[in-house]
């Protein structure tokens, strides 16, 4: 529930705490000191107006973060906009990252959501407190509610000139009853002194510092690490384990066996043999020395280069029918020029800095865990099956993140550490290692696209079909599902804005031997790929400036039609009308990249080349001009990334551009190096080494971003310049070259 509660004056004092407190929040508030030692507060102030936020009698701010911070600056942006609106001082806010809990509303913090879901709630929730606040002091002074305003942390009465501190006021504050939405009023945009402004992120000294703590920091008394050997191909029994030789190394205590999931996969652990050690290193090592005979089954049989050529010849045929607007045939038939091409992405791993990692304390029926996870009530849901308990009776502290992607949205390895505390009646903190992450993954699909359009006289698409085939996230979590959910499918495909009057997409089947999940932007990243290329495919064959190119796809500004989407397009009329897609966003963000990178006066020297790509993201409408330049040895430097976004209001422009920066360098280690792949169901890549990320000197020299605000709601700024990378490499590629890369990564064209 994302809504403020109007709670009776007999119902808020019931729920209120000794000192005075109430609630507004989600659901009631456990007793004070329970709350306290939740949050590891001894001194929890008598005014907490929800689950979100506390103020002390000294006009301390504690403020309750439910999004779990993994570099993307959720840990500062939410508190910030809560801040505004109480109109606090900053310096006097602390922050505490919330537990797992339903009382905090959905907090698996994926699909760049976080800001666009609660904004409104942060907003709600400080300003209602201040109300609250003015109200005790109107009282106390004796005089009109609207005589009496705030200045940052204090009540105001101009008439008289007297001002009163917030950390005075909590306790009258706390007697008064719950004003009903309507009574609070919002700030003025005008009046915002933190939503909109620059901020570092809030944790920036700790992590400078090496006082940040992340899963791998979580320490207990008395626990053993684990690090589990799994079987190697997806799915496949244990049929023996000799672990003589691994209990005779220094540390090692005992070794346990996991179950083997039973299908779908899900959230469960996958199985395999633990060793347990009082260390890191004798637990690894142990892990070495044991001796195991695996029973492959099924998925033996998959290997990347047959997997790939029974995705792109599905995609060659007719497929499932997901958008269709006017008649492709009678356009393909009609005798105009048609140009087709296909499309190839591999699988990518998230391969986040920090492995996953989870310690887990299994005692009397309970569980208490400390995670670097991304879906905190996920891993209640995934440990209380594993090991036979109830959701309530699992408690998931969250630390911090060592870069996430999607891949700490899944519970697997949390789920692993309980079980085996279980099983060993002492705290087990289960260690992934690189080579665990990058061959366990849950991958990001590989995906085969078919394109033809039919070209009008001008050089212009009259008709335009688009195929896509990938093994769907769906089959995570639905056994043997070879259809994607719509939403993956709206992930750049059936929400595509371009003008085109004869339009059919359609989406193949594929069967998943792996497991899938999603990935920074998900089915953006091979959607936005296929799709932008070969627009500047037909631009070139058009012999039209790319730029003006895509302008003229987008035809006019305008509100693409609801009903000429899918009818199982995953957002209703009401969130269609908050977040429609409009190509007058799309032009904005085409047109500033184009200006600031200077497209119009770029050079035509040899072996360089400019890109452009537009696209949108978790409802943000990026675009992006890449600058090239290629040598006779095919080594490619990306010169300058220039970015524009419009992610309507923005809460902290410096944490946006941070995020394209950032999804510059990510991009580029797509399109430079990304590809898993696989032979009799094994994965073949192990560490960074042979799953390259892109270094300093791979990087782009220069990157730009160039902000859009605007009053529109926010929208999602985490994963939405990625998907514009790859495909603006591998056309400023060709306009240095000559030469169309029509699958990633661009390492298998020789190019380095």
């Amino acid at each position: 529930m994302n809504s403020i509660e109007n709670l009776s004056r007999r119902d808020f004092l019931r729920g209120s705490l000794s000192a005075g407190g109430f609630v507004l929040g989600v659901h009631l508030l456990r007793p004070a000191e329970i709350l306290a030692r939740e949050i590891g507060q001894t001194n929890i102030g008598p005014l907490q107006p929800s689950v979100y936020l506390a103020i002390h009698s000294d006009g301390g701010v504690l403020i309750m973060v439910h999004r779990s911070e993994m570099g993307q600056g959720v840990r500062t942006s939410l508190p910030r906009i809560i801040a505004d609106e109480l109109d606090a001082v900053w310096q006097h806010v602390t922050i505490e990252q919330a537990d797992g809990d339903a009382k905090y509303g959905n907090q698996d913090t994926d699909g760049s959501a976080s800001i666009r879901t609660f904004f409104s709630v942060m907003r709600q929730t400080g300003a209602t407190a201040r109300l609250m606040l003015v109200q005790a002091a109107a009282q106390q002074w004796a005089v009109p509610l609207n005589e009496c305003s705030t200045e940052p942390h204090k009540v105001i009465h101009k008439a008289s000139n007297r001002f009163i501190g917030y950390g005075d006021l909590v306790t009258a504050a706390a007697s008064l009853p719950v004003p009903r939405p309507e009574e609070v009023q919002l700030k003025e945009r005008n009046s915002w002194r933190y939503i909109g402004k620059e901020e570092s992120s809030y944790d920036a000294a700790a992590i400078c510092t090496g006082k940040a703590k992340y899963g791998q920091d979580a320490r207990l008394e008395g626990m053993l690490f684990a690090s589990i050997q799994r079987s190697p191909v997806l799915g496949g029994r244990l049929r023996s384990v000799d672990d003589s030789a691994a209990l005779q190394v220094a540390g090692v205590r005992q070794t346990e066996t996991i179950g083997r999931f039973k299908p779908p996969h899900g959230l469960q652990p996958l199985g395999g043999v633990a060793v347990l050690a009082s260390n890191s290193w004798a637990a690894l090592r142990g892990r070495k020395k044991l001796k195991i005979e695996w029973e492959a089954g099924p998925n033996s049989s998959y290997t990347s280069a047959s997997y790939r050529e029974a995705l792109q010849n599905t995609a060659r045929k007719p497929c499932q029918l997901v958008r269709n607007q006017g008649d492709v045939d009678a356009a393909f038939n009609s005798g105009a020029r048609t140009i087709e091409a296909e499309y190839y992405t591999p699988l990518l791993s998230h391969a986040p800095m920090e492995p996953p990692a989870a310690l887990a304390d299994f005692r009397n029926g309970k569980v208490e865990l400390w995670t670097c996870t991304q879906n905190p009530q996920g891993v209640q849901e995934a440990v209380a099956a594993a090991v036979g308990v109830k959701k309530e009776d699992v408690v998931c502290h969250v630390t911090l993140l060592g870069g996430g992607f999607g891949r700490k949205s899944f519970a697997d390895y949390a789920a692993e550490a309980a079980v085996l505390s279980k099983k060993v009646g002492v705290p087990v903190k289960v260690v992934w290692t690189r080579e665990d992450d990058i061959q366990f993954d849950y991958y990001h699909s590989a995906s085969a696209m078919y394109f033809k359009a039919a070209l009008d006289a001008s050089g212009k698409p009259v008709a335009w079909l688009h195929r896509s085939v990938f093994p769907p996230i769906k089959s995570t979590f639905t056994a043997d599902a070879v259809y994607p959910e719509p939403w993956e499918l709206a992930c750049g495909s059936t929400d595509m804005p371009f003008a085109v009057p004869n339009l059919r997409i359609e989406n193949g089947a594929a069967q998943a031997h792996l497991r899938f999940g999603w990935f920074r932007s998900v089915c953006n990243a091979f959607h936005g790929y296929g799709i932008n290329c070969f627009a500047d495919e037909l631009a070139h064959a058009a012999k039209a400036d790319p730029v003006e190119y895509l302008l003229a796809l987008l035809g006019p500004d305008r509100i693409i039609d609801r009903k000429s989407l899918p009818a199982d397009y995953p957002l209703d009329d009401a969130a269609y009308a908050r977040f429609p897609v409009d190509t007058s966003r799309f032009r904005r963000v085409l047109e500033l990249a184009a200006e600031k990178s200077g497209w119009a006066k770029r050079g035509r020297s040899a072996g360089e080349g400019w890109g452009v790509v537009v696209h949108r993201t978790s409802l943000t409408c990026v675009a992006s001009v890449v600058r090239v330049e290629v040598d006779k040895n095919r080594h490619v430097k990306i010169l300058r990334v220039d970015t524009a976004a419009d992610a309507g209001t923005i809460v902290n422009p410096e944490g946006m551009r941070k995020q394209y920066e950032g999804a510059a360098v990510f991009g580029t280690s797509i399109a430079r190096y990304g590809e898993i792949t696989a032979a009799n169901g094994v994965i073949r890549q192990s560490n960074f080494h042979d799953y390259q990320m892109a270094r300093t000197n791979d990087a782009p020299r220069e990157t730009i971003v160039h902000l859009i605000s605007s009053e529109n709601p926010p929208t999602g700024i985490g994963e939405s310049g990625v998907p514009v990378i790859a495909p603006a490499i591998c056309n400023a590629i060709f306009a240095a070259t000559g030469e169309r890369l029509r699958e990633l990564p661009i390492s298998r064209a020789g190019f380095s």
